[in-house]
């Protein structure tokens, strides 16, 4: 016996079931419309919507969940010109960043900071903006006229560049980086000298260059590599002793000493464990004191490249002191020998 459909034309052998129809009915294509053709000939008629809603299409709001279909623009909205798109500006304004400083420059804030910088001649000054009541107070302690003319602004416009938390007290000076001076530049300025051993907190530094320009330091001498760049921070700190005190960075600490001890200093590390520092037993030396950072204080090579390690005498219960206090005290000292 032939299996069903054997002889005709383009035929499978399958049953009509394993073409898709119902055992023992007619197969599936017999020439009515099905649900899916009745729905596209005649969409308001048929079966079910794919949503599982009955009837007819709804004119109306689309229910949540919907797929969105694009709407087109009215024409007045669709020639509209489109705004100038300015990455810079946009990222500022939607994510509240401050404006980048150029290249090659930093923002230098507070009224000393600023003062010094106006009337050091080897700072490089690009743009200075100052509220009303700044301007009126550093007219006093810095005279002008001044190197460049001021911007007034107003107090919100330096909070947003500088930040809110920066105690700027309505001074900014945009300026350039002062140039490190040579070594042979420093031992000719009279007067010790200070060793930093990577100290690397720039509010540190900055107390510490107001103490050397306190009691007639000569230099400031810093890492290159462990050391903080120069910032408004810094400056600040300093209170304006960065334009008047040399910030030297050499590259090798120990061998700045090495230099420094040939040239005829006495170089003298800050310690605990060492004997009690004493300015008049200095009295006829040309002095470097050396700091070490906080914890780790001096290094075994610069500890033991150092003419003599020397401790601060504190009778108290307290036997260490923040770095730029230790330095303040230990200035105080050598300017005792005399």
């Amino acid at each position: 016996m032939k299996p069903p459909h054997s002889g005709r034309h383009g035929g499978s052998g399958r049953p009509p079931s394993d073409r898709g129809g119902r055992p023992g009915g007619p197969p599936r294509f017999t020439g009515q419309p099905n649900d899916r053709q009745q729905r596209r000939d005649h969409p308001g008629q048929g079966g079910q919507h794919s949503q599982g809603q009955q009837g007819p299409r709804q004119d109306g709001p689309r229910p949540q969940g919907k797929p969105f279909h694009h709407r087109p623009q009215d024409s007045q909205q669709r020639d509209r010109p489109r705004p100038e798109f300015r990455p810079d500006r946009d990222r500022q304004r939607d994510h509240g960043q401050r404006p980048e400083t150029p290249r090659g420059a930093l923002w230098l804030y507070g009224l000393h900071a600023v003062a010094a910088a106006l009337a050091n001649p080897a700072r490089r000054l690009r743009h200075l903006m100052l509220t009303e009541e700044a301007q009126q107070t550093l007219a006093l302690r810095q005279p002008p006229p001044w190197p460049l003319p001021p911007e007034q602004v107003e107090r919100g416009r330096l909070d947003h560049l500088l930040g809110r938390d920066i105690a700027h007290q309505g001074a900014a000076l945009l300026a350039d980086p002062l140039a490190t001076p040579s070594l042979q530049h420093v031992l000719d300025r009279p007067g010790p000298l200070i060793v930093l051993d990577q100290v690397t907190d720039p509010r540190n530094v900055g107390a510490i260059l107001r103490s050397a320009a306190a009691f007639g330091v000569a230099a400031v001498i810093a890492q290159d590599r462990n050391a903080p760049e120069e910032t408004g921070a810094l400056a600040k700190a300093a209170s304006g002793a960065l334009e008047t005190i040399p910030l030297l960075r050499a590259v090798n600490i120990a061998r700045t000493l090495i230099a420094l001890k040939a040239a005829g200093i006495w170089t003298v590390g800050l310690a605990a464990g060492g004997a009690t520092l004493s300015g008049p037993a200095l009295a006829d030396r040309r002095i470097a004191l050396v700091l070490g950072a906080e914890g780790e204080g001096l290094r075994r090579l610069t500890r033991e490249t150092c003419d003599e390690i020397a401790g601060l005498r504190m009778p108290g219960k307290m036997d260490s002191l923040n770095v730029s206090a230790a330095a303040t005290v230990a200035l105080y000292e050598l300017a005792r020998r005399t």
